[in-house]
């Protein structure tokens, strides 16, 4: 499609998400005309959406697939490092542990980093079946979110707060041709999903003693992380926990995270009185699929959800996705 006819074609995005908003980005940039639906904001502090709480560690996952959309939306990160640093992301050594595999067969991405390094087993935390380390990035939620916003805004993107209760609502209320449906756990409603599942995650927020410039991550049996801010200080989790839809941190879920992030680093975080040291306690709800990501078109509907804490990581391979399944939805109706 020419930009010319495109930019007479409005799309309608529900969700404010980072899927949505990347999505967004890509869409104006090709020309569209594109209106953004949502009942959360970037600058919104409530736990009813995920991105602004997500660890944003920029890590591929060996076992959920679309590995190319993952490897794309890492090289897009890579592009702003280098073109904007306003947008959050950050350049840091990045070290995986995993108790549920004896070898690193499964780690695809192990090809497409330079320095990727095996750790010697005897230098493994206790339990860890297999470690290494790569450099990597990480995104700082509370920077990215108000620098897409305003890239957005720059663009002529229209944004309205609001809830929608069908895709027909939507296409009345933002006068689109084609609706992307990026409303993350609103999807269970609105495309009559069931699969679509919300997974609880609580972190900490700790001011770093020193300057602790590296992301460290167990996965397995357990889910722990340690993810330092480029805004400042160091996030410190995690759980997930499908079917818990508390919205209060659990206080004495603090103790095993500390422990479980001790334990994983040496002690290095020794040091946390997690009634002194905590700045923050975050609770976020991360919209999953079982069955995972769905990114198609039905009918003129483009559907993006399901990635659950990975958002950030399937983001910009996901908008390209999206960018490309409403080009072929307008040639297939020229």
């Amino acid at each position: 499609m020419s930009s010319c006819t495109a930019k007479n074609t409005r799309v309608g995005i529900i969700g404010a998400g980072v899927i949505g908003l990347t999505s967004a980005l890509m869409l104006v940039d090709a020309g569209y005309d594109v209106v953004i639906v949502a009942r959360n904001l970037p600058g919104d502090e409530t736990t009813e959406w995920a991105s602004p709480w997500a660890g944003a560690l920029l890590a591929p996952h060996p076992d959920t697939g679309f590995n190319q959309l993952q490897e794309y939306s890492i090289k897009k990160y890579l592009e702003l490092l280098d073109h904007d640093p306003r947008s959050g992301v950050k350049k840091l050594n990045i070290t995986e542990f995993y108790d549920d595999r004896g070898d690193d067969s499964t780690i695809w991405y192990k090809s497409i980093l330079p320095d990727f390094t095996s750790i010697q087993s005897t230098d493994l935390p206790p339990g860890a079946t297999i470690g290494f380390t790569y450099s990597g990035l990480a995104v700082d939620p509370s920077m990215f979110l108000p620098w897409i916003r305003q890239k957005l805004v720059d663009r002529g993107v229209k944004f309205v707060r609001g809830s929608v209760g069908s895709f027909q609502e939507m296409k009345n209320l933002s006068q689109a041709s084609i609706v992307v449906n990026a409303s993350g756990l609103g999807a269970r409603e609105l495309a009559s999903d069931d699969s679509s599942i919300s997974i609880r995650g609580q972190t900490m927020h700790v001011r770093s003693q020193g300057d602790f410039d590296r992301a460290v991550i167990r996965q397995g049996s357990q889910y722990t992380y340690v993810i330092p801010r480029a805004s400042g200080g160091v996030i410190l989790g995690g759980v997930s926990q499908p079917g818990n839809f508390d919205v209060d941190p659990d206080m004495a879920l603090r103790a095993d995270i500390l422990k479980r992030v001790n334990n994983m680093t040496k002690g290095e975080f020794g040091w946390v009185d997690i009634d002194k040291d905590v700045s923050r306690n975050i609770v976020g709800f991360r919209p999953a699929r079982k069955g995972g990501l769905r990114v198609e078109r039905e009918g003129n509907i483009i559907h993006a959800y399901g990635a659950g804490g990975l958002g950030y990581v399937y983001s910009w391979g996901v908008a390209n996705q999206v960018l490309g399944l409403v080009e072929n939805h307008y040639k297939a109706h020229i």
